[in-house]
């Protein structure tokens, strides 16, 4: 069987994908003062680059990107096999 035959076979199969826009230390206290509709502000912004992963396995790269109310990520590209 050719391999693209047998990864159509795998189409319907879940897998996490991960994509990290920041990460931030906070203390408990701020952690706890935290309600809905709190706003942590974060540092990096619209257009940066980020790692996208694949089952804990880095695939790819994008960019952050804003969507009418929405945060997404645009694939801008993929690793290369080695």
């Amino acid at each position: 069987m050719a391999a693209p035959e047998q990864i159509a076979r795998m189409a319907d199969v879940p897998v996490d994908v991960e994509v990290e826009l920041d990460r931030k230390v906070m203390t408990v206290a701020e952690v706890l003062d935290l309600t809905a509709g709190s706003v942590i502000r974060m540092t990096r912004s619209a257009g940066e680059n980020i790692d996208i992963l694949v089952g804990g396995s880095l695939v790819g790269f994008g960019e952050i990107v804003i969507i009418e109310d929405a945060v997404g990520v645009r694939i801008t590209d993929f690793c290369s096999e080695d």
